[in-house]
């Protein structure tokens, strides 16, 4: 719209500039009133979690296998029928109960004869000792002769001899009948019977009758590398490092017991040392010829900046994490990592402890890419 100047009063034109001059205002008022562009559409959704700063238990993994602590195959000592069978299997026994009983008829039979043997030699004895004092008491008159006397004690002494072997068989025989009552020699777990009432069982014999296993406590041997080797020992020598047995998957702890200690020689072979490691078991968590998976305490790491493992990304310069900055974008750091098991990471070098690392997510992000972090529940 163009004004004739010449055609216009200064009253119009003035009414004119302000309608323009408000129309302006208005225009730069909705322009100034209008949000910032909306970003959060261009973040890319992490996971995330804080360095934080704590004790860390340092531990060492090795498969290991549950033994008994003493293990007994229990064998007749003496040979005999099988009388009675006086266990079940797979119960619980202490020291000293009866386990099996062999006919004691013969043995009680052979125990008696060596009293009666005995009884004979000594009423011997005692007719010789008689005959010597007399013939001694003569000899001093000169009416017995010097030979007699020598004859008596003689005599006296084989038959004293005599004796002393009668109470060796009569303990010998005594011995054989107590073996006839077959006991547990230590507490355990009685295993499958392997013998029946009624059979003929041969003294010492390579069939046993029933095994017998400690299992409170119990023990578990595993496997380290050499390496290991001087880290054990020093941890031997600070006290008694704990031992935690998981399964196998090493997803759920079975028990907690000590270090005993390393076996006296490395396996050339393999280049590992095995070790053995008790534990109470009052629980019966753990069980002879069970596969575990043995976690050796070495130490704790005090104050240590640790992470999430997940956090830990692998690059052509090394290890990174991408840690998020208060403008919600994300910058890599270099760091180094001391221990790590599966699921934490010691980081020793390019974090202080407090920054939020992103944990899951990291495949679409580089340095600079804006974030918004989730809940971890939403992962997946």
């Amino acid at each position: 719209m163009q004004f004739d100047r010449r055609t216009t009063s200064p009253a119009a034109a003035g009414v004119v500039m302000a309608l323009v001059f408000a129309s302006l205002l208005m225009i730069g008022r909705s322009v100034g009133q209008q949000p910032p562009p909306d970003t959060s559409a261009d973040a890319v959704p992490v996971i995330a979690a804080r360095a934080e700063r704590q004790d860390l238990p340092v531990y060492v993994r090795g498969i290991g296998t549950v033994e008994a602590w003493r293990s007994v195959q229990v064998r007749a000592q003496v040979t005999g029928y099988v009388q009675s069978i006086n266990f079940r299997e797979g119960q619980m026994v202490k020291q000293g109960d009866l386990l099996a009983m062999i006919d004691p008829r013969p043995y009680a039979a052979a125990l008696a004869q060596a009293q009666a043997k005995k009884a004979g030699d000594a009423a011997t004895l005692a007719n010789d000792e008689l005959n010597l004092r007399r013939d001694s008491t003569l000899a001093r008159s000169d009416f017995a002769s010097r030979q007699q006397v020598d004859n008596d004690t003689a005599q006296v002494r084989l038959f004293q001899a005599n004796v002393q072997a009668d109470d060796a068989a009569i303990a010998t025989a005594q011995l054989n009948l107590d073996f006839c009552r077959i006991t547990a020699s230590i507490d355990g777990v009685i295993g499958f019977r392997l013998i029946d009432i009624g059979n003929l069982v041969q003294a010492n014999a390579s069939q046993p009758i029933v095994s017998l296993q400690q299992v409170t406590p119990i023990a578990v041997v595993f496997t380290l590398s050499q390496d290991q080797l001087p880290a054990v020992r020093t941890a031997l020598a600070a006290g008694k490092p704990e031992v935690l047995a998981f399964t196998p998957d090493g997803s759920r702890p079975l028990a907690s017991g000590t270090l005993v200690t390393p076996n006296n020689s490395i396996d050339a072979a393999t280049g590992t040392i095995s070790l053995k490691a008790i534990f109470p078991n009052d629980d019966r968590a753990l069980w002879p010829g069970q596969f575990v998976d043995a976690h050796l305490r070495l130490r704790v790491d005090p104050s240590a900046v640790t992470v999430p493992l997940a956090a830990v990304q692998h690059g052509p310069d090394g290890l990174y994490v991408f840690v998020i900055g208060g403008d919600g974008r994300v910058a890599e750091q270099p760091v180094r990592v001391g221990y790590q098991d599966s699921r934490t990471a010691e980081i020793t070098q390019g974090l202080s402890g407090g920054e939020q690392v992103v944990t899951d997510g990291q495949s679409r992000l580089q340095a600079g890419t804006h974030v918004t972090v989730r809940p971890a529940q939403a992962a997946g």
